[in-house]
C-alpha cells in the first residue's frame, strides 16, 4: 500500500483556513494561523503516526478521551469506554455516538467489522487545542477541535464528519488511495460519499429527502454558508468573502482545477476536485432511487475494495459501472443510472455507450415487459391500420 494514502486527512480545506487569515477579525486569523500551524505539523509526521499505527483487534470498541486544550494526544484523559453510561461532557457522548454510529452503519451495512474490516478499536479524542478549527483522522485516531466559536463550532456535533474522517480510514484499509491529485480528490469524495450516506442511515432519508450536504452544523449560527461542500451542487455550499468568496468545487470534467500537488494548494486540489465524482455518486443515488445505501452504497463500496492507490476518475467510474453490471444485471437499471451519473459528470465509460447500454438491457432481460407486449401492440396496429383502411374505402365510394 502507498504511504501517500496514509495521512493526517482534515475535514477542513487549506483554502478555507487560508482565507480566514485575511479576516478583520484579529482573533479569526489568530485561531487561523495556529490551525494551519499544528495542521502542517500533523502532515510532516504523517508517516510516522502511519508506520506506527497498530489496529489490534477490539470489535470495533470505543474509548474517548479528553484533551483538555492539550495537543498531547499522550496526556488526555479517559472519559467514556464502549460500556460506559454518558457523562456530563457532551463533546464526549457525541463523539462516542458518532463512532458507534459509523461503525455500525459499516457492519450493518456493509458488513465491515470496523474501521479495518478486522474489528479495529475506535479511539477519539475530544478537547484538542485551543479553539483548534479542525477534526481529522491520522491512520490510529479521530480527534476533534472545539472550533472557535466565532466561525466554527464543536466538531463533534455533525456526524457526516466523523463518518467522513473514519472512511479515510478504510480508504487506507481497501484500496489506499494517493492523496493528492485525482486519487486523492477520489479518496475525499470517497469519504463524503459515506460521510453523507451514514448521515441519511442514521436519520433513514431516502437519497430524494436528503439535502447532501457535507459539514452543515460545523459553522457558528453568524456564518452565511449552508455547508462545507454540496453533493447535489458542487460550488454552492458557500458564497463569503470570510471564507475566500464563493465556493470552487467544479461540478464536472471541462471544469476541473489543475492545481500544484503541494500542502499549500491541498495536493493538488483534493479537497476541490472532489466535486465531481461527488456529483455522480448523487446523481447514481438519485437515479437509482429509493436509499443511498442500498444499490448505490453497495456500488461504490465495492469499487473501492477494487481500486488501487492510483485509481483516477475515470478509472473509478469504469469500475462503478462493473461492479453494478456484476451485482444487479449487465444493463440493469442500477448500471444504467450509474452510467448516467458519470455522463452527468463529463465522464464516459471506457467502451460503452447509451445505445450499448440499452441494448444491454433489453438482451437481458430489462426489456421483458416491452417485448411482452409486442404481440398486443401489433393486434392494436394493425386493428388501427384495418379500421383507416375501412374509413379511406368509404370515402372512395362516397366520391364515386
Amino acid at each position: 500500500m502507498s504511504n501517500r494514502g496514509r495521512s493526517v486527512n482534515c475535514i477542513l480545506p487549506p483554502h478555507i483556513l487560508n482565507a480566514l487569515l485575511d479576516s478583520d477579525d484579529r482573533e479569526i486569523r489568530r485561531t487561523a494561523v495556529a490551525t494551519l500551524t499544528s495542521t502542517s505539523r500533523l502532515r510532516g509526521e504523517r508517516t510516522a503516526r502511519s508506520i506506527a499505527a497498530v489496529a489490534a483487534p477490539a470489535g470495533g470498541r470505543r474509548t474517548i478521551s479528553d484533551c483538555h486544550q492539550s495537543k498531547v494526544l499522550a496526556q488526555a484523559t479517559v472519559e467514556r469506554g464502549e460500556d460506559d453510561p454518558a457523562v456530563a461532557d457532551g463533546s464526549v457522548n457525541a463523539a462516542f455516538d458518532g463512532l458507534g454510529t459509523t461503525r455500525d452503519f459499516y457492519a450493518q451495512v456493509l458488513q465491515r467489522n470496523s474501521i479495518d474490516g478486522k474489528g479495529m478499536r475506535l479511539n477519539g479524542y475530544v478537547h484538542y487545542g485551543q479553539a483548534f478549527n479542525n477534526a481529522f483522522w491520522d491512520s490510529r485516531e479521530m480527534v476533534f477541535g472545539d472550533g472557535d466559536g466565532r466561525v466554527f463550532s464543536d466538531f463533534t456535533g455533525a456526524l457526516d464528519v466523523i463518518a467522513h474522517e473514519l472512511t479515510h480510514g478504510v480508504t487506507e484499509h481497501t484500496a489506499g488511495l494517493d492523496y493528492h491529485n485525482q486519487s486523492g480528490a477520489l479518496n475525499e469524495s470517497i469519504s463524503d460519499v459515506f460521510g453523507s450516506v451514514v448521515k441519511q442511515w442514521k436519520l433513514g432519508q431516502t437519497a430524494a429527502q436528503a439535502d447532501w450536504l457535507i459539514g452543515e452544523k460545523i459553522f457558528t449560527p453568524g456564518v452565511e454558508a449552508d455547508a462545507l461542500r454540496s453533493m447535489k451542487a458542487p460550488g454552492t455550499a458557500y458564497d463569503t468573502p470570510l471564507l475566500g468568496g464563493k465556493d470552487p468545487q467544479p461540478d464536472r470534467m471541462s471544469r476541473f482545477l489543475n492545481l500544484p500537488d503541494t500542502d499549500e494548494d491541498d495536493n493538488g486540489g483534493v479537497h476541490i476536485n472532489s466535486g465531481i465524482p461527488n456529483k455522480a455518486f448523487y446523481l447514481a443515488a438519485t437515479g437509482i432511487g429509493g436509499n443511498s445505501w442500498g444499490a448505490p452504497g453497495v456500488i461504490w463500496y465495492e469499487a473501492l475494495k477494487a481500486s488501487s492507490p492510483d485509481t483516477d476518475f475515470q478509472a473509478f467510474a469504469d469500475t462503478t459501472f462493473a461492479k453494478a453490471g456484476q451485482l444487479f444485471g449487465t444493463g440493469s437499471p442500477e448500471q444504467q443510472a450509474v452510467f448516467a451519473a458519470w455522463q452527468g459528470v463529463e465522464i464516459k465509460i471506457s467502451g460503452a455507450s447509451p445505445l450499448s447500454v440499452r441494448l444491454s438491457a433489453s438482451s437481458n432481460g430489462t426489456g421483458a415487459a416491452a417485448a411482452a407486449s409486442l404481440p398486443s401492440r401489433v393486434d392494436e396496429l394493425a386493428g388501427q391500420i384495418k379500421a383507416l383502411t375501412k374509413e379511406v374505402n368509404g370515402l372512395r365510394k362516397a366520391r364515386a
